[in-house]
């Protein structure tokens, strides 16, 4: 079990940084998804760049080591993909990237749940 932490854990924490700072470039891909969620693209680097960013950290300090971080950082990222599913929800914009949504999701509760096994 616990090697299939490292594993979800390692992928959401680098999946996540790396969205975090796609989002904080403003990647042209990202734009018509906001648009179509009614997002203003002025969020884009704050919360939402810096959030997925700081929570891909989080997850790799929990994973050097430091283990409340990484707990704190899964369970910051669930709210931020619930958000996110919601903001799909609200506008009623299901275009085959929100896949990747769900996604995120997903590894971020699988993080939780092992971390919480292993750790607590």
């Amino acid at each position: 079990m616990e090697t299939l932490y490292y594993v979800i854990a390692v992928t959401a924490a680098v999946l996540n940084f790396g969205s975090g700072v796609g989002a904080m470039v403003r990647l042209k891909v990202i734009l018509p998804l906001m648009d179509g969620a009614n997002v203003p693209h002025s969020m884009l680097v704050f919360p939402i760049g810096v959030l997925k960013a700081a929570g891909g950290i989080g997850l790799g300090l929990g994973l050097l080591g430091v283990p409340l971080v990484g707990t704190a950082a899964a369970i910051g990222l669930i709210l931020f993909w619930t958000c996110a599913v919601h903001t799909h929800v609200l506008a009623n914009f299901w275009p085959k990237e929100t896949f990747g949504t769900f996604t995120f999701l997903g590894l971020s509760i699988a993080t939780l749940a092992l971390d919480l096994a292993l750790h607590f």
